[in-house]
């Protein structure tokens, strides 16, 4: 990611160790400076802890490299990270939603990134505090990508 640009992704309810491990390997790869935990998203460190071997296997060490932590809520997040003057980008299939493609980031500088669980996404609540929904446009026949996958294009559409 260029210097001019400073991202935190935000994992609202993620369910799977495998997604998120892998979310952290491509966001270390990709420049975010930080990720926060919300909710069901499975953390590096167990409940005593040790780390996560199941973690590292997919994340090869990236949650030692990229900044984390586990955040109360979805809006108690981005209510600080507006404070500090963050653009908060929520991705969702939505009515109101702007193709990735056509997003405009050249004026795009302090950023938090939002992704939801497997099944339901982003929460409607977070939706509704956010400041753009964007959507990777989908043409096959299924309707969404994994969310690991999801996050990898927007990151990098994004960065």
């Amino acid at each position: 990611m260029s210097k001019s640009k400073t991202c935190v992704l935000i994992l609202e309810n993620l369910r799977s160790v495998e997604n998120t491990g892998s979310i952290f390997r491509t966001a270390e790869g990709l420049g975010v400076s930080k990720i926060i935990l919300v909710g069901t998203t499975p953390t590096p460190i167990d409940r005593f802890g040790r780390k996560r071997t199941d973690f590292a296997k997919v994340s090869l060490g990236a949650e030692e490299l990229v900044s984390w932590e586990v955040g109360k809520s979805v809006s108690s997040g981005i209510e600080e990270l507006k404070e500090q003057n963050f653009r908060i980008i929520a991705l969702e299939q939505h009515p109101n939603s702007i193709n990735l493609k056509n997003f405009q980031t050249s004026k795009l500088k302090n950023f938090a990134l939002i992704v939801g669980n497997e099944v339901g996404g982003v929460s409607r609540a977070t939706l509704d505090i956010c400041d753009e929904i964007v959507e990777i446009p989908m043409q096959g026949q299924k309707e969404s990508l994994n969310v690991s996958v999801s996050t990898g294009i927007a990151l990098f559409v994004l960065t």
